[in-house]
């Protein structure tokens, strides 16, 4: 996955994540959204074959948005490893 840091502040970041889609971008941004220090959590695909775009902000600057997308990306991981596991359960 290649990430295009477009902007980012102590309270902002706009990056562009190649190859993705709805999926993984609407999970994402609920994850973010589970963090009280998120002020927004959105994305956008311009055109139907471009990259999305995400944009994090927090509510203040005390709270670096990089490091909340990394620990959403980390629990969305975590989940699809357990999933795994329980299926692996089931044979």
């Amino acid at each position: 996955m290649i990430v295009k840091v477009l902007e980012l502040e102590k309270d902002k970041a706009r990056l562009v994540i190649q190859g993705e889609g709805h999926t993984f971008m609407n999970a994402l941004v609920e994850e973010i959204l589970t963090d009280p220090d998120v002020d927004v959590a959105k994305y956008t695909i311009e055109f139907q074959f471009s990259d999305p775009e995400l944009l994090v902000t927090t509510k203040s600057a005390k709270k670096n948005p990089l490091t909340i997308i990394k620990k959403a990306c980390k629990k969305l991981s975590g989940n699809c490893d357990d999933l795994l596991k329980g299926l692996a359960k089931q044979k």
